[in-house]
This record gives structure tokens, sequence and C-alpha cells, in this order.
């Protein structure tokens, strides 16, 4: 199944596999609830306005789902330009299986491997106007020559509730939509004030430390990528030690 779009699951959702109902009916619930507003308010617009593009994968611990989450991400960089100006993909995982008692480490864990995976299938060279080095402060994960900002969400967070969902959830956000959104505009200061006050009221404890804007010196992009329920963070990108042990294993 490739990209969909939120109006043509609105007509055809019925139609799917069970849990894939669940997921994007959870969704729907969560990013459009009233009574207590979703913190990310350029996500909740594109939803609303038909901007996001939605795709599914099977059990993200198996290989294959490595492989499809490459197969969207490289249709999805051909045409997200065309979708809005608050364009992201969603992505669902096929994560029944999975203890429910899984910790958050491990799905950390999970998620930095499908991150390593997708990016040792990746054909496309890193774009020169990126760095490699996921310390550095410009630093995005890539894909297909596509910068994105990627964004997880899991059954096992508690905390904050933000990042909390009944199924392994991963987003992408192409770096094109922070044009309009950053530091140096009016409108990405409004929009930051506005999600950072929702935050604290949707998770009910203060933001994470590590949300910074994309660009400033202290700020790392990989950092914001999976949160964890308290504020602790790893030492080292996973995504960079990952793909140095891969390397290390090869003949």
């Amino acid at each position: 199944m490739d990209l969909v779009s939120k109006s043509w699951l609105d007509q055809h959702v019925q139609k799917l596999e069970n849990w894939k109902q669940s997921a994007y009916n959870h969704f729907t619930e969560m990013i459009c609830d009233e009574s207590h507003p979703y913190p990310c308010v350029p996500g909740k617009i594109g939803f609303q306005d038909d901007n996001l593009r939605f795709g599914f994968v099977d059990d993200p611990r198996e290989t294959a789902s490595c492989e499809q989450l490459a197969s969207l991400l490289k249709s999805y960089g051909k045409v997200s330009r065309e979708t809005g100006k608050y364009a992201s993909l969603v992505v669902f995982c096929d994560s029944r299986s999975i203890d429910p008692s899984t910790s958050i480490e491990t799905y950390q864990d999970l998620f930095w491997s499908i991150l390593n995976g997708v990016h040792e299938i990746d054909q496309t060279p890193w774009p020169e106007h990126i760095p490699t080095d996921p310390h550095d402060s410009a630093w995005e994960f890539c894909f297909d020559g596509e910068p994105y900002f990627a964004f997880c969400a899991t059954p096992a967070h508690s905390v904050r509730k933000s990042r909390k969902f009944p199924y392994f959830l991963l987003a992408f956000q192409p770096r094109f939509v922070f044009d309009e959104i950053n530091a140096s505009t009016s409108l990405g200061q409004k929009l930051k004030k506005a999600i950072r006050r929702r935050l604290i009221s949707y998770d009910g404890v203060d933001p994470h430390p590590n949300l910074k804007w994309y660009g400033q010196k202290d700020n790392h992009e990989w950092k914001q990528y999976f949160l964890s329920d308290d504020e602790s963070t790893p030492s080292k990108c996973p995504f960079t030690a990952m793909m140095n042990k891969m390397k290390s294993l090869r003949p």
C-alpha cells in the first residue's frame, strides 16, 4: 500500500485491515480533539487542509518494514511540495505483536534501527548542504536527497502524552516546511509560543529541554526526534553509533 491522503482515507478506511482502521481513527481523534488540543498547530492545520500523507508498514522489528518505509519516503519526496505548506508524512506501524510492557528505551532503539536501516538502502547521495555529522546543529535526517525532521510516538510513553500513541508511529516533516516557521520569522515565533503553551497543557510537564530551533548553535535535531518521558538523552547520536557498528561488521 502506497501513500494515501486524508480525503482518501476518510472515504476508504472501512475497507482496510482492522489495525489500520484503528490507527487512523485514533490519529484523527487525537489531532482533532478540541477539548484537549494537540500541541502541533501546523500538524493539525495540515491534517484539516489535507496536506498530510499517510502510509502503513508491517511489524517495525522486521527488515521488510525498513524497505516499506524507504519506498514510502521515496514516493513522498516526489510529491511533498505539491501537498501543501504544512506537509508531513505519517507512518503507522503494525506493532500489535510487541509486548505491551516494552520499555521506552527499547522503542528508542527500534526507532534508530529503523532510521539506520532506511539509510542503508538509500541509493541517493547525502545532500551537500546538510552536514553528515548529527552533532552539527545543521544536521537533519535525509533520504533520497530530501532532509526531514523525524518524529516518533509509542505505546510506552505515559508522561509526555504528545509522544504517546497506541501504535508505533513515525512522522517526517520536510525541511522546506520550516522555511516560514523558524526563529527569524514572526510566524515562527508566534507558533513556537503557541505550541509550547499547548504542549505544557497537553503533557502536564515542562517541554523537554532538547526542543530548540533548527540551526541554533546548541541545538541538535536528532535529540528531538525521540523524546524520553523524563529529560534524559543519549550522550551520542544512536544514528551514528549504529551506522559505524554496521560498517565494522562488513567484510
